[in-house]
């Protein structure tokens, strides 16, 4: 019994400590490993805080092989409103990289040179960028492949969660809620930010165990 109850007790602490390594950053944080040197899929190499522009620093936590970003049968994904996002984003001054975190499947699509194919054949105009034994995404405490984080000007966290509602089965795709670029243009012209915070909609980022 006594073994039993100190076996449970060390899983319970490993598990508290694996929650608390990926506890999510909340509204109002500042940017996590700003400092944090990054490779991009043309091998330039940059610390995440040069990526923002005047506006802010727009990170979504991305890949290649989830359905929410690449799609299937059911759901269209969001890697085809990548290029309108990044737009948008040009246009507000904000900057906006992805983030590829997938550690447990860099040799089953998610590696760097998978990356580089992407990036390419789906014609990215915004960074794509490696992060290794998913670091960056450990800081953020991201969940999901898309997990969207929206900073300010000065790098503090004003939204968070998913893109749009589109992954709702019964939404009608041209009335759908688009959360982020609402937060973009709500920064931009210095409304309120509501919701500010929304569930991530997506796959769970894969990381090494």
């Amino acid at each position: 019994m006594r073994i039993t109850i100190i076996t449970i007790l060390a899983l319970s602490m490993l598990l508290l400590s694996a929650s608390k390594d990926r506890v999510e950053i909340s509204i109002g944080d500042g940017l996590p490993m700003a400092n944090k040197t990054l490779k991009n899929v043309d091998k330039s190499k940059k610390e995440l805080k040069e990526y923002a522009k005047e506006r802010g620093l727009l990170v979504v936590f991305s890949c290649n092989t989830c359905p929410f970003v690449i799609g299937n049968d059911s759901f269209e994904g969001w890697e085809k409103d990548y290029e309108k996002i990044s737009d948008f984003a040009n246009k507000n001054n904000v900057g906006f990289v992805l983030i590829n975190s997938n550690e447990a499947k860099r040799k089953k699509g998610d590696g760097f040179k998978d990356m580089i194919e992407r990036a390419k054949e789906y014609n990215y105009n915004m960074p794509y960028l490696y992060d290794k034994n998913h670091e960056v995404a450990d800081a953020f405490g991201a969940k999901t492949t898309p997990h969207v984080f929206l900073f300010d000007g000065s790098l503090s966290l004003i939204y968070k969660g998913s893109i749009d509602d589109t992954y709702k089965p019964d939404i009608d795709k041209d009335n759908a809620t688009t959360y982020l670029l609402d937060a973009m243009l709500n920064d931009a012209t210095g409304e309120k930010i509501d919701p500010n915070s929304t569930p991530p909609k997506g796959c769970s980022i894969k990381r090494k165990s």
